[in-house]
């Protein structure tokens, strides 16, 4: 028997059946179907307001819309967080719908065409910029639409996150600007009359790992003070990145957030005269909506092969990428999954929950401990919140998309 992820915290039972926001999944599936994404708005909140506890007053919060860009998800989460980061101009516009102002909103990430860079200057979106061809696109562009634009370097750091799940940074990276590079550019950005709007640095995301995240963020600030010297430029604004993890798999333990917070505000009591008067923010996506989210399916068969049982559900990978195993992840292992409408009962059984796709990578749990369940009882994947409905094959197999619900947002 195979050992589950463990159960973000939030979650109880109500009359033997998991609860989301304070509501049973049956009533949940009963008025959407299944599968079914539910997100709890309070627990989003509650995340945000941890955040501000134990992090400096002086960093922004800045919400990675990649993670989850679920429409009335992003409109509760604009009322929480000081920033929106986007990757593309199909984001912008949804940050747009949400209510998000320009201001507001800065927009990174490598490949943006000149209709992203046009939309993004025309509207004030702060450009991370990917590259020294880039901003000369960008200069070109702005002079010809007759508007000054809001340009940042992403800068691709010597250094990466110690023990993350995905390093965007550190040696030859398709994101950033080269260290070497940096300075120059800034030179020539302010000298165009562009507004200049600083640096933003990510080295690496999902670390679990308090001490790889202060050791990153201190050679962050490190970085940035030595390439605002060496541009000779005042630095309005500093991105700090993210790489703040959630638990997923056995064992894992989540971040010593007040130990993060503390070396932080050790170090802003210390910057350097050339950071004294910068902005900083970080940008966190998983982080504030990961744990927030459930995925519930629905069973449809239960069979046994060769002596091991089977739950096939109407859900699958083409929702579920990543729990299937399928995004990133070298060696398979189970994300926190339960029996909803069974929840808190004793295990009874070693069952594999497999979705509905003709292929064996559509495996959501494999040979986990769970009670004995029957057709039309419910599945619950959890820390579906992030990287879910939208980073999974929902296309694949002509299945179709699942649904999605938020619940429980008070503000």
């Amino acid at each position: 028997m195979k050992p589950l992820g463990p159960i973000p915290p939030g979650y109880a039972a109500i009359d033997g059946e998991l609860a989301i926001g304070g509501r049973k999944a049956s009533e949940l599936v009963a008025e959407a179907g299944t599968p079914l994404f539910v997100y709890d708005g309070a627990l989003i909140e509650a995340r945000v307001a941890a955040l501000r506890s134990a992090l400096p007053q002086r960093l922004g919060l800045h919400y990675a819309m990649k993670a989850n860009p679920f429409a009335p998800l992003l409109r509760h989460i604009a009322g929480l967080v000081d920033g929106f980061d986007i990757a593309s101009g199909g984001e912008l516009l949804m940050a747009e719908a949400a209510g998000v102002q320009a201001e507001r909103i800065s927009f990174a990430g490598p490949g943006k065409r000149d209709a992203d860079l046009e939309a993004a200057i025309s509207r004030g979106v702060t450009l991370n910029l990917e590259s020294a061809r880039e901003a000369e696109r960008a200069l070109v562009i702005a002079e010809r639409v007759g508007r000054a634009p809001k340009l940042a370097i992403r800068v691709n750091p010597d250094f990466d996150l110690k023990g993350s799940g995905m390093k965007m940074g550190g040696g030859a990276k398709p994101f950033g600007v080269d260290t070497d590079g940096v300075p120059a550019l800034a030179r020539t950005i302010i000298a165009s009359g562009a507004e200049w709007r600083g640096f933003h640095i990510y080295a690496g995301s999902q670390t679990l790992d308090a001490a790889a995240i202060v050791e990153m963020q201190a050679a962050t600030l490190t970085l940035a003070a030595r390439l605002a010297e060496e541009s000779g430029a005042v630095l309005p604004v500093c991105n700090l990145g993210g790489g703040f993890g959630i638990p997923y798999f056995p064992g894992d333990l989540p971040l010593d957030l007040a130990a993060v917070g503390a070396a932080l505000a050790k170090r802003f009591a210390a910057l350097p005269e050339v950071l004294q008067e910068t902005a900083f923010c970080i940008e966190l996506g998983r982080y504030l909506v990961g744990e927030a989210g459930v995925y519930l399916t629905r069973i449809i068969d239960r069979k046994e092969s060769h002596g091991e049982v089977f739950l096939v559900t109407d859900g699958g990978l083409h929702h579920q990428l990543a729990a299937s195993g399928n995004f990133g992840t070298v060696v398979r292992r189970n994300y926190p999954s339960a029996i909803a409408t069974r929840f808190g009962a004793s295990v009874e059984e070693e069952a594999s929950v497999v979705g509905c796709l003709c292929t064996p990578l559509d495996r959501l749990a494999d040979k986990g401990g769970f009670p004995r369940a029957e057709e039309g009882d419910l599945v619950a994947v959890f820390c579906a919140g992030a990287y879910g409905a939208s980073a999974s094959p929902v296309h694949f197999l002509g299945h179709g998309p699942a649904a999605e619900r938020l619940v429980n947002a008070r503000s």
